[in-house]
Formats: C-alpha cells, sequence, structure tokens
C-alpha cells in the first residue's frame, strides 16, 4: 500500500518561500510518477508539478514556472516541492499524488495524501 504523506506547509508572506515535502515508504520514488496537485476553496483541483522515477524529469503548470521547482531524494524516500516568489494565489491545500502513468490529469493518480495547508497572507 502507497501512502504519501505531505508536510511542511503554513503561512506565508507574499512574495515569501516555502518548502514542502512528501514522503512515502521505500521503493515509493522508484516505482511511481509523483505529482503535486492543489485546490483552493471554491475551486476545483489543480496540477502543479510532476516528477518521473526514472530520469528526474519534472513539468510544471505554466501558474508555477519559474517559481516552483521540485526534486527527490530517493534515498530518504521523499520529495521537495519548493516554492518561490509566493502570490496570495498560490494560497490551497496542497496534495501529494502517486501514479504509474506519466500524467498531469488527476484521475490518473491512485495513491493521494491528505494535503497540507498552503497560505499566502500578509
Amino acid at each position: 500500500q502507497v501512502q504519501p504523506v505531505e508536510f511542511g506547509g503554513g503561512l506565508v508572506q507574499p512574495g515569501g518561500s516555502l518548502r514542502v515535502s512528501c514522503a512515502a515508504s521505500e521503493g515509493f520514488l522508484s516505482t511511481y510518477y509523483v505529482g503535486w496537485f492543489r485546490q483552493a476553496p471554491g475551486s476545483e483541483r489543480r496540477f502543479v508539478a510532476a516528477i518521473t522515477w526514472g530520469d528526474d524529469s519534472t513539468v510544471y503548470a505554466d501558474s508555477v514556472r519559474g517559481r516552483f521547482t521540485l526534486s527527490r531524494d530517493i534515498t530518504k524516500t521523499t520529495v521537495y516541492l519548493e516554492m518561490r516568489s509566493l502570490k496570495p494565489e498560490d494560497t490551497a491545500v496542497y496534495y501529494c499524488a502517486a501514479s504509474e502513468m506519466w500524467t498531469r490529469s488527476d484521475k490518473d493518480y491512485k495513491y493521494w495524501g491528505q494535503g497540507t495547508q498552503v497560505t499566502v497572507s500578509s
């Protein structure tokens, strides 16, 4: 059973930085593609970024490209989402998920974490 766990969310001022992490059991990162999604109140869940298990290739949503960086530490079975130049519109619950497919569609992600709140506000 794959059960990702997110942590590291919190409150940050506009323009600030924050790192959220996704941890899972051993073998997780060498088996599944890992994606991050976010959901703001009253909005649908949206794709943020994803990373492959093979060559660490990444893909980002247009809204975060250049500001967010996704990386993984296979030794610690953790994926990191580094967020910089944060904006109020980045406020959302951020979810980590695992998929057997290289995809941006949340419908193709089989395993989900419980989410972590990120709030960007002054």
